[in-house]
């Protein structure tokens, strides 16, 4: 979810000394990851050319810099989509944390390469999502069918079979299946049961799932067949904490009817992102809402859909707690031997590089988060993490 509350939480830096996060009881912790790669892109990055943004923000500065923008900033990443050839698709969410103030930010998928020795990112272009067809039912915010983030919450993304994407919505939410252009080639896909208040069809009708709390996370099975989107919010009626996954049928374009639990840790936490390892599980990223020294809990999980300790629920095995993250060659620039924490409020990208080095990626909210320095705007970060041991992934994650 793109939350926009704005945290001034003195005194984070790039590299501090923190106490690691405990492994929950019963579950067994892999070990202390390692940052093995850093890469910057600046928060005041804009699209080439692009229309204004921000007009629904008022004038008044947030963390140093005065809205409206003179562009599109190329922000907010809450999905990540590895290419074959070593860049990267990252889709920007909403805009700016809502439906009324998103109606100028238009949804964007961008194409990245970082460059882990200069510590930089480069953005190599990237294309709007557009509905040309007319396939959305209900009315669009513009005359000229390109989407915005007054329209949908994108938050997740996997590449298609044919060189399309899938990509996951928070309003509905729905599922959005749009060409290698970004252009709608299917209705909106719903959910059956479950409405968010945004939702264009709840007509009157109470809404059962919280505001911006639909697919926050979803993953393509390795077999490239199903799809299988997370819930970032509870369902009226489930236990607290619990959030559901589907099961989606590409061939049959319709959902199984197969629903696993995943259960937070705390009730107040989220999840950021969820990627596949083989058949049976996942990497799901699960946080806390604060940022900066603030912030307790940003952590990647193993799950394990087979739920072999019979408690209703995935099985999670924490694989990487993101604010203890040992750094020998000083790469977060503490020195050598340091710790580095990654304090972003919203963490909302994982890829799996390897059987044992994952990329992570912050959502930095622009312009409200300021997880790294009090009083700035984060920067897109892209940082690779070493685990302590191998997945044990089906190599067609990662090839």
């Amino acid at each position: 979810m793109k939350s926009i509350a704005i945290m001034m939480c003195a005194g984070a830096l790039v590299a501090g000394l923190a106490a690691p996060a405990a492994a929950e009881p019963g579950r067994e912790a892999f070990g202390r990851a390692t940052l093995t790669g850093l890469a910057v892109l600046p928060a005041q990055t804009f699209v080439p050319g692009s229309e204004p943004s921000g007009a629904q923000l008022g004038t008044d500065p947030i963390n140093g810099v005065t809205p409206p923008f003179p562009g599109q900033p190329v922000q907010g990443f809450s999905g990540v989509a590895r290419r074959p050839d070593g860049s990267y698709d990252v889709l920007s969410d909403n805009g700016y944390g809502a439906k009324a103030n998103s109606a100028d930010f238009l949804l964007r998928v961008h194409r990245i390469r970082p460059d882990f020795a200069a510590k930089s990112v480069r953005v190599l272009g990237g294309f709007q999502l557009s509905d040309p067809r007319k396939l959305v039912p209900f009315p669009l915010t513009r005359a000229d069918r390109l989407l915005t983030g007054a329209d949908f919450d994108v938050e997740s993304i996997v590449r298609a079979a044919e060189g399309g994407y899938w990509i996951g919505d928070e309003f509905g939410p729905f599922l959005l299946h749009v060409d290698g252009e970004g252009r709608l080639l299917d209705a909106p896909i719903e959910l059956p049961g479950v409405k968010a208040p945004e939702n264009p069809y709840l007509n009157g009708a109470e809404a059962n799932l919280g505001r911006s709390k639909g697919f926050e996370g979803m993953a393509r099975s390795v077999d490239g067949r199903r799809l299988y989107p997370l819930l970032e919010g509870t369902v009226a009626g489930d236990r607290p904490g619990e959030l559901r996954m589907y099961e989606f049928d590409l061939r049959g374009s319709a959902y199984t009817g197969r629903r696993w639990t995943y259960r937070l840790d705390d009730p107040s936490h989220a999840i950021g992102d969820m990627t596949a390892v083989d058949r049976h599980r996942f990497l799901v990223i699960e946080r806390d809402n604060l940022q900066g020294d603030a912030a307790e809990v940003k952590r990647v999980y193993l799950v394990d859909t087979r739920d072999r300790d019979g408690d209703g629920a995935v099985d999670k095995t924490l694989v990487a707690d993101l604010l203890d993250l040992a750094d020998p060659r000083g790469l977060g620039g503490g020195g050598a031997g340091g710790t580095f924490r990654f304090p972003f409020q919203t963490i909302e990208d994982v890829v799996v590089l390897d059987d044992r080095t994952l990329g992570v990626l912050d959502d930095n909210n622009y312009p409200f988060s300021s997880g790294r320095t009090p009083g700035r705007p984060d920067d897109n970060e892209f940082i690779t993490v070493r685990l302590a041991r191998g997945l044990g992934a089906d190599p067609r994650v990662y090839r």
